[in-house]
């Protein structure tokens, strides 16, 4: 089956495949959101380990810390703010009219 792209012309227009060539598959909305997801576990997790062991008086650098906090607090924001657009894109469809 041939993939086809629209150029501004209009027509679309089939892409030519080279044989030999695997094409790779895009992750969809569901794996995106769900990698975003466990990165963002695994960004607070790490961070509150390196928290932790910090306060315990473990050999941690406390910029590492720091590093690791707000890596995981910028994480966690563009995770919200993903879920908020994706939420506001579902009511926006269901007050569509059909």
């Amino acid at each position: 089956m041939a993939d086809f792209v629209t150029p501004a012309g209009g027509d679309p227009a089939p892409i030519a495949s080279t044989p030999g060539v695997q094409e790779t598959r895009r992750p969809g909305i569901g794996e995106t959101f769900e990698n975003l997801l466990n990165e963002t576990a695994s960004n607070l997790s790490e961070a509150d380990q390196l928290s932790r062991e910090s306060a315990a008086g473990g050999p941690v650098d406390l910029h590492d810390v720091m590093i690791a906090m707000e890596k995981a607090d910028i994480s966690l924001r563009l995770l919200v703010q993903v879920r908020n657009k994706a939420l506001d894109a579902y009511q926006e469809i269901m007050r569509m009219q059909v």
